[in-house]
């Protein structure tokens, strides 16, 4: 099981680095390390949709940030990610999304993006293994302006996988297709200030203007957070099997830092942040922390 695993996951990693080129099974098969035949199998098997249908997937969700952010012509993307007409994409761009690109693009809306889940991160998050200990621990003071945040509740949820069992993980791609202060989605542990009667601690959102006034979908609610101080928590680049370790690793750090050594001490008023893990640039949390002036608070 292992090792289909890991070869789907590496035809998964071929397609996100290939995506603006032809990708043909023969390639994948050649990431795979299987048979041609026996690659497609294994990838519909774990991945429930065929290369194709995944390849299309994840290109339109890139092609709707395309118009979102750059304003490109819908003819110049269509043929950029891969399709032979423009009437082909928008019919995909349709049925994927609900919308014709062209409206979409001087009228952008959220839409659920696809998100493209690495398989090995669903079967290996609970599997003991063995991950060389992180060497550095970088932390760096950051200010974060007043914001508002686009949020979905859950119910119990104080960490990840329960919010995904409650919420569903859909709303990730749904929150990446609106447009961020930071150009990312968050993940915030909110205090009681911002939780309401029988709501989650956990939750996903995503960060905007404090004048935001866009649509704000139902079932979504918004919160405004103040400007407020940050010690930045980021550890070296990791395997992606390896991300359950990578976090433990952080807030293993985080949880013996002194805060007072760099004059802050920590805020209980502001929530934490997490970022979305991704091994290449190495696991973040964010902790809320206030500045201190001669030993007191200031």
């Amino acid at each position: 099981m292992k090792e289909q695993i890991e070869a789907v996951q590496r035809m998964q990693n071929y397609i996100a680095g290939h995506l603006y080129e032809q990708i043909t099974l023969a390639e994948l098969a050649r990431e795979s390390l299987f048979s041609p035949w026996h690659s497609y199998r294994l990838f519909k098997k774990w991945t429930n949709l065929t290369p194709a249908e995944y390849i299309r997937r994840m290109r339109l969700s890139a092609s709707a940030l395309r118009l979102r952010d750059e304003g490109c012509r819908v003819a110049d993307i269509a043929f950029d990610m891969g399709f032979g007409s423009v009437d082909g994409y928008q019919r995909a761009f349709y049925r994927e999304f609900g919308c014709n690109p062209k409206e979409y693009m001087e009228h952008p809306v959220p839409l659920y993006l696809f998100t493209p889940y690495g398989v090995i991160y669903r079967q290996f998050r609970k599997d003991e293994r063995n991950m060389e200990k992180v060497k550095n621990v970088f932390v760096q003071a950051v200010t974060k302006p007043a914001r508002k945040v686009i949020i979905k509740r859950g119910v119990n949820a104080d960490d990840y996988f329960p919010y995904c069992e409650e919420v569903g993980c859909d709303v990730w791609g749904l929150l990446m297709s609106i447009k961020s202060l930071e150009g990312e989605p968050v993940c915030l542990w909110l205090p009681d200030a911002y939780r309401a009667p029988g709501t989650s601690e956990y939750v996903q959102g995503v960060e905007v203007e404090v004048n935001y006034d866009g649509p704000v979908l139902e079932g979504f609610d918004v919160i405004t957070l103040p400007e407020a101080d940050y010690l930045m928590f980021k550890g070296e680049p990791f395997e992606e099997e390896d991300y359950c370790q990578a976090i433990e690793e952080i807030r293993d750090a985080a949880d013996k830092y002194d805060p007072s050594t760099a004059g802050y001490e920590w805020d209980a008023s502001n929530p934490r942040i997490q970022l979305e893990p991704i091994g290449t640039r190495g696991y973040i949390e964010l902790l809320p922390v206030r500045q201190k002036k001669d030993g007191r608070v200031k």
